[in-house]
Order: structure tokens, then C-alpha cells, then sequence
């Protein structure tokens, strides 16, 4: 899951970034409304945790301009302003939730992965092919009823191409999805994670290597 985090107060941003690393999810940081545009503007995102009152370019702009373009990410407004008129206006402008600070770390994972699993085309809670099955929200995973012991990134990885219903999703997607800005466009961490994911799901081999194309788990 590929995370933006807009959060003007830098401490707090880098706290929450890191808890969501954590989480396995993909994180980029925005200090200001014209950086949160700008990262909107060249990547899609499953989550926008938006705090209302940034500068530069106020989070009500922000939301609204959002909401406005179509995007498929959802927003969660992560405010001081808590109060019901508050939220009700946030509601209004096209956010998808809205948590007051201060707020449980545990709450806003939740609430994050909740808005995860509501793309433009909703996700099932549980996501299968065969017999491999993926809880994104109990972050567990299962082949032919054995427990699969992934790492953050393999797991990313495997929730992406279940999620894609049988699309070759190619390389570049994956790590945009999984991995965050840091990332080196030209690096082998696609590839060497698919290595040991392919490896932990054991044989027969669910997933497909697509000539030129990507990864496919499944057919369209």
C-alpha cells in the first residue's frame, strides 16, 4: 500500500511515516500543501493522510482540488479540529474519514487500512487465487492452509498481484506500489523480493513471470 503522509508539524509527520514503514505500507512525506500537490500530481496513492491545516496550501484545498480530479486514493483528514461541524465539513469536501489529534497510533493504522481496501473497484476483505489466500487487514497469509511467513515487502508484493485479479502487473508498478520515493527506479528489489516470495509459496509455482509484461498471479 502506497501511503502520502501531508503533515506540516515535521516531527510528528516522520513519527507517523515511520510507524506505517512498520506496517509494511510504502510512505512519502509532505510538509507543506505545494509538496502534497506536487506528490499528488505524479503518484497514485491508496491513502492521503491530510492534515487540515497545512501552509502553503490549506488540506481543504487540497482535499477539494482531490475529490474534484477523480482520484481512486482515499483521504483521511488528521486534524486538531475535532469537533462534529468540523468533521461534517471535512466529510463535505470530500474526505473518506476523518481522526482528531491526538489520536491512538492504533486507530490510525486501522483507519488507514480499512480506507486501503476501499479502491475505485472494491476489494474483497480477504483476497485468493487457488489456494492462496491474503488478509490484508490480519497482514496474514496462507497457502493450502500453511501459514506463509513473509516479510513486509513479500507480503506487499503478493497483495498486490492477488489484488490485480489476474492483470500482469509489471515491474515498474510494484515498485511504486510497494516501495516509496527512495526507492532506486533502477534496483533489483522487485526481483530479488519475488525470488523469495516465489520461494516461501512453495510449489507448484502460482506466479507468473510475463515475458516483456510483469508479474501475474492467476488468469484475467
Amino acid at each position: 500500500m502506497r501511503v502520502l503522509v501531508a503533515e506540516d508539524v515535521e516531527d510528528l509527520a516522520t513519527a507517523v511515516a515511520a510507524g506505517l514503514r512498520r506496517e509494511g505500507m510504502a510512505v512519502d512525506v509532505a510538509l507543506d500543501g505545494h509538496a502534497a500537490l506536487d506528490r499528488l500530481a505524479c503518484t497514485r496513492y491508496d491513502v492521503v493522510v491530510l492534515d487540515r491545516d497545512l501552509p502553503g496550501v490549506h488540506g481543504d484545498e487540497i482535499c477539494r482540488r482531490h475529490a474534484a480530479g477523480g482520484s481512486g486514493s482515499r483521504v483521511l483528514m488528521l486534524t486538531a479540529a475535532g469537533t462534529v461541524r468540523d468533521r461534517v465539513e471535512g466529510l463535505g469536501l470530500g474526505a473518506d474519514d476523518y481522526l482528531p489529534k491526538p489520536f491512538d497510533f492504533a486507530e490510525l493504522v486501522a483507519r488507514v487500512r480499512a480506507l486501503g481496501r476501499r479502491p475505485a473497484t472494491a476489494l474483497p476483505p480477504v483476497l485468493e487465487c487457488g489456494d492462496v489466500t491474503c488478509d490484508p487487514g490480519r497482514r496474514t497469509a496462507f497457502r493450502a492452509g500453511r501459514r506463509l511467513e513473509l516479510s513486509p515487502k513479500e507480503f506487499a508484493l503478493l497483495e498486490c498481484l492477488l489484488g490485480a485479479a489476474g492483470r500482469v502487473v509489471p515491474a515498474e508498478e510494484l515498485l511504486e506500489r510497494v516501495w516509496d520515493e527512495a526507492a532506486d527506479p533502477f534496483t533489483t528489489a522487485v526481483k530479488q523480493t519475488m525470488r523469495r516470495l516465489r520461494a516461501k509459496l512453495g510449489d507448484p509455482p502460482v506466479i507468473r513471470t510475463v515475458r516483456e509484461g510483469g508479474y501475474q498471479i492467476g488468469e484475467p
